[in-house]
């Protein structure tokens, strides 16, 4: 815990005529009522409410918002009164002491009535003074910090109520650092194993690559060093918490997760904003759709900013945000910059906006609201300022992207409402239907019996759901001519590499693409959405591949000592593509693992003992052994096929043990010679397509340990 002068100190540092007697009076106070309390984790309870200050000193506050941290949970905790606190310190501070309190007891995650009701009494509190939410969010911040030392019920409940009011009020208040930080701290709790997995992942994408922030940080100013723009850069990683939100948003894995680092530019001047972007778009392709200009468009919280998204250093996805040094502050404190000092003086910052002027609308537009579930929901529309929440005739919410349409709505609502849709009255007037939808509208859907979308719809519509919707009934219309056009392009495709288009192959073929049934990639193929040859070249590209100078296979791993050897670990059978670790043994040299091979547990203990190493870049000779777990029919010729087919994919079969033989059925383990993990997935997909294979799995045996 910080002393008085500590944090006296920490105030001097932005405010150096703040009054550092009001602040020790206030330390002192505070720290007699709290005597002999103690938190959770046994430490003095004092700690809690400096801990609080000193958060808030980070933005810069008034000593009046540093004080009201000191002494915010002694009307709650201790025998101080309201009264004993305007004497001491005045009304001001009281009066913010005594918010802080009350936002305290409200039970803001408790049941969705009760919850509409907390609402209003939160923003009521906040139309009086928004320094109030501000040591409130501190607190939030520091307690979910320190959240560990709670039993695991209360943690959960605390980190759901963070993720689901706290992290996004900051976030709407432009308090972007804090929000994240809220999220990230409810993420480790609501979900330990998603957030763990998230940064090993990221661990081992570094280990691989290296310091890529130095690397793109030093390009980037290298580019407006050129330009003659001076320029402060920083860059980042994303939090666990943004990069698994955006895995979730997109269905995608980690590996194909882009844009997971972010880097600021922070300029002299407004003009400088547009001369690095232009620097930053004349060295790396800016990626489409990701521009926006907030410089000339800013967000009502008062943030400004230019990002853009380009492909850098190896085609890595980087976003990148330019703004000047006064936007800088407003976009990293918020509404907080409304109050903030530099050199003793309230900082004058012409992009700081007063977000007291939204929140008293927000509360007399509602004071006299009976409804609270509408209340609720037009709280919850202001706050999450990225989405729009309309109406339907019945009064029922309907939430959608900024730039949905009425269309947008009517399939949000069931598809046939969509399919069928003639017309859209929003707020009691028809309008056209490529009408953008503005939040709190009321919008009633015509629909007639025979109607069916139109191919212009696509381009109307901006969420998925409508498009998929959209595209499907156009299918839908030629489904059957479609079908069999692509069953004929199909069987000439197929006939060209010499194999057939069996039912198998073609499901198979829909399954390694992400269509749902082989009848489907049919019809796709006949509506030349997908070509027959994409559907040859994803279950046979070994018969395409061309050859190439190969690797030493003595030297294909990468990071070994002079003089140090390695040896594949039989338990997993690494193969080039797939990420490594190496286990030094006594006398054997260096054993290859693969990252996820469980026989590492053993080892974990022994940090002294891994070596960071990874495979060349380049073509492997296939010598890479891997054992394949096959189950096929029991018929004539079949064995010798399957052989065939491997034979195909440039592997060679080095061993074939039966382990069960059946009238029906045979399973054996294969062993095959690979080059790498894609040509390992080529000869699966394969074996998969045939008709005769039941079942394939890659084989691997921990018993076979080092």
């Amino acid at each position: 815990m910080i002393d008085a002068d500590d944090l006296i100190a920490l105030v001097q540092n932005y405010n150096p005529k703040s009054n550092s007697e009001l602040i020790r009076r206030a330390y002192d106070y505070g720290s007699r009522m709290h005597e002999g309390q103690t938190r959770h984790s046994g430490e003095p309870y004092f700690s809690h409410p400096v801990a609080v200050a000193a958060i808030l000193t980070e933005q810069s506050l008034d000593d009046a918002t540093i004080v009201t941290a000191l002494l915010h949970d002694t009307i709650e905790d201790t025998r101080s009164t309201y009264a004993e606190i305007e004497s001491e310190f005045g009304t001001e501070i009281a009066e913010l002491v005594d918010g802080v309190t009350k936002l305290t007891n409200l039970q803001l995650s408790s049941v969705e009535t009760k919850q509409a009701e907390n609402f209003r009494k939160l923003f009521m509190a906040m139309s009086k003074d928004l320094r109030v939410i501000l040591v409130k969010l501190a607190d939030r911040l520091h307690n979910m910090r320190t959240i560990r030392a709670m039993k695991p019920d209360k943690q959960a409940q605390k980190a759901r109520e963070t993720m689901d009011i706290y992290a996004p009020l900051a976030g709407r208040m432009g308090m972007h650092s804090m929000r994240e930080e809220l999220e990230d701290l409810a993420f480790r709790v609501l979900n330990p194993e998603a957030r763990n997995s998230i940064i090993r992942r990221f661990i081992t994408l570094q280990r691989e690559t290296g310091d890529v922030i130095q690397k793109i940080t030093a390009d980037i100013e290298r580019e407006l060093d050129k330009a003659g723009i001076k320029a402060q850069v920083f860059g980042r990683a994303k939090k666990p918490h943004s990069m698994w939100r955006k895995m979730e948003e997109k269905k995608i894995g980690f590996s194909r997760l882009s844009d997971i680092y972010g880097f600021r530019i922070i300029v002299e001047k407004d003009a400088d904003c547009y001369a690095a972007l232009g620097a930053v778009h004349q060295r790396w392709r800016a990626v489409p759709g990701r521009f926006k200009d907030y410089i000339s468009q800013p967000k009502s919280n008062g943030y400004r900013s230019i990002h853009t998204t380009v492909s850098g250093r190896d085609a890595k996805r980087v976003e990148i945000q330019i703004r000047t040094r006064e936007m800088h502050e407003v976009a990293e404190a918020g509404v907080a910059a409304h109050w903030s000092y530099r050199d003793g003086v309230p900082a004058e910052n012409p992009f700081a906006v007063d977000p007291a002027r939204w929140i008293a609308s927000l509360s007399e537009r509602f004071d006299t609201e009976d409804d609270h579930d509408e209340f609720l929901e037009h709280v919850k529309m202001e706050m999450y300022a990225d989405q729009v929440f309309c109406f339907t005739p019945k009064g029922e919410v309907v939430k959608l992207p900024r730039g949905a349409t009425p269309l947008d709505f009517a399939y949000a609502i069931h598809t046939r409402i969509g399919d069928s849709c003639v017309g859209a009255k929003v707020d009691g007037i028809r309008v056209p239907l490529w009408t953008r939808l503005k939040n709190g509208q009321s919008v009633d859907i015509m629909t007639a019996e025979g109607q069916r979308p139109q191919a212009t719809w696509i381009d109307i519509v901006a969420t998925g759901r409508a498009k998929a919707a959209i595209r499907r009934s156009l299918r839908e219309e030629d489904r059957e001519r479609f079908i069999k056009l692509g069953r004929e392009l199909a069987r000439v495709a197929f006939e060209h590499v010499g194999k057939s288009p069996s039912d198998k192959a073609l499901k198979t073929a829909a399954k390694q693409i992400g269509i749902e049934s082989a009848t489907e990639l049919l019809a796709q193929i006949g509506s030349a959405e997908l070509t027959a040859r994409q559907v040859i070249e994803t279950l046979y590209p070994g018969l395409t591949q061309k050859a190439g100078e190969e690797i030493d296979a003595a030297r294909a791993v990468v990071g070994l000592n002079p003089g140090q050897t390695f040896r594949r670990a039989a338990c997993c059978q690494p193969v080039p593509g797939e990420r490594i670790v190496g286990i030094s043994y006594p006398g054997k040299g260096v054993m290859i693992h693969s990252i996820d091979c469980e026989a590492l547990v053993e080892v974990e203990d022994e940090p002294d003992r891994w070596v960071d190493l990874h495979w060349q870049e380049g073509r492997h000779p296939a010598v890479h052994n891997v054992s394949l777990d096959l189950t096929i029919a029991n018929d004539s010729g079949v064995l010798g096929r399957i052989c065939t087919l491997i034979g195909e994919q440039g592997a060679n079969i080095s061993d074939l043990v039966f382990i069960d033989r059946k009238p029906d059925f045979y399973r054996l383990i294969v062993d095959v010679e690979l080059r790498d993990i894609e040509h390992l997935h080529t000869a699966m997909l394969a074996l998969e397509a045939d008709s005769d294979v039941a079942s394939l799995a890659r084989h691997r045996d921990l018993e076979r340990k080092p």
